[in-house]
């Protein structure tokens, strides 16, 4: 099965307005920006968004927010981007906060064949909320569901043609396990290589969860908060 495809607009191939898609990234670290720009210019609407963040004003996910794209986010952290607090206290966005363990958990189970476990983050808050409870070992518990995705986008270091991906650093937080979760995976990477180049020790996602890849181009990688050091 030949799973390389030319660019990210022939990645997303399939992709429709209001469908659930995961994309990957920790902040604006391995963020799929190839493929994200490519839903902006297909215009491809109402769409649920799971994702750590929702990127930043002109950047990432903010992009989509711009375009009027997504109908519901669910992420963390949101706390970078002006124009998704516009639209969530004006009404236009639906919006669930996830505490971060939660978001990755139920990336996880749903890669992994779990349909829902039980976690004590949120118990007691509005999270818990019309979710089923239960003790264990004298303490609360809510139950929480693993998500249900049409498509799963990451972007990876590397990878090769088979769809095997290596990432790098901070990129680990959430590609992989989105990687595993989505109905259709498509990866973008930094550098595509052959079957047998990359060493199978280090590969972390391995190519039977991936559906589509290509190697991507111009990548910006920004950073989200530049810090500067006085000390010499």
């Amino acid at each position: 099965m030949n799973k390389v495809v030319k660019n990210a607009d022939e990645a997303i191939h399939g992709i429709q307005d209001g469908m659930t898609i995961m994309l990957g990234g920790f902040g604006l670290c391995g963020i799929p920006e190839n493929s994200i720009s490519s839903l902006v210019k297909a215009g491809i609407k109402d769409l649920t968004c799971i994702s750590n963040n929702a990127g930043v004003d002109d950047f990432g996910i903010g992009l989509m927010l711009q375009a009027k794209l997504v109908k519901k986010m669910i992420s963390s952290y949101v706390g970078e981007n002006a124009e998704f607090e516009r639209q969530l206290l004006s009404g236009e966005l639906e919006v669930e906060l996830l505490p971060q363990g939660t978001l990755a958990e139920r990336c996880r189970a749903a890669g992994s064949g779990i349909p829902a476990f039980y976690t004590p983050a949120g118990y007691g808050t509005e999270i818990a909320e019309g979710k089923e409870t239960r003790e264990f070992g004298g303490k609360q518990f809510i139950m929480e569901k693993a998500f249900e995705s049409d498509f799963a986008i990451v972007k990876a270091w590397k990878g090769d043609t088979d769809g095997n991906l290596i990432f790098k650093a901070t990129a680990r937080n959430f590609n992989p396990m989105m990687a595993m979760a989505g109905k259709i995976t498509i990866a973008e990477v930094e550098e595509l290589v052959e079957p047998g180049e990359l060493d199978p020790n280090f590969i972390h996602t391995p190519s039977i969860f991936v559906n589509r890849i290509f190697q991507g181009v111009d990548y910006e990688k920004r950073i989200e908060q530049r810090t500067i050091s006085n000390k010499q």
